[in-house]
């Protein structure tokens, strides 16, 4: 992996973390067995060491992690455009990872993660709507390998 040529800007390992974990959305990067490059926005949620997106059961991001699993995440965070320095204040983190299909057996934990992190109000019904979707959907999970955070504040 190339190295950050503005160290200056490096996040610190752990605000890289917190970064990832509260952010709304990423972008799955996915490259298929054309070598094509795949990015597409996703919520996720983030559970120990490893990322979780949910999906269809069949699509691209399913065909290109089954042809190669090697995946990039990327998140922005807050983001301020500085007209007068024609420069931007952001927040972003990138990570490089191993990608998978969870089993059938995996799926509850993530999908009751989705729902305490995107609708934390509606606990009671997420569960119910986990129980009936869960078989009906498919989860990625994202091992990180390495992650690294850059900003400008």
């Amino acid at each position: 992996m190339r190295t950050m040529r503005r160290v200056d800007r490096k996040m610190e390992d752990g605000d890289a973390f917190e970064l990832l974990k509260k952010g709304e959305y990423g972008i799955l990067s996915t490259c298929g067995e054309e070598n094509q490059p795949y990015g597409v926005p996703v919520n996720y949620v983030v559970i120990g060491n490893s990322i979780y997106i949910h999906c269809a059961m069949v699509g691209s991001k399913i065909d290109n992690i089954n042809a190669n699993n090697k995946v990039s995440f990327t998140v922005v965070g807050k983001t301020k455009v500085l007209k007068d320095k024609f420069s931007t204040e952001y927040e972003s983190v990138i990570v490089m990872g191993t990608a998978a299909i969870v089993s059938e057996a995996e799926r509850t934990e993530p999908l009751l993660e989705f729902i305490s992190k995107y609708s934390p109000e509606y606990l009671n019904e997420g569960r119910e709507y986990v129980e009936r979707a869960k078989n009906k959907t498919n989860i990625i999970k994202i091992e990180i390998e390495s992650i690294t955070g850059k900003h400008r504040i």
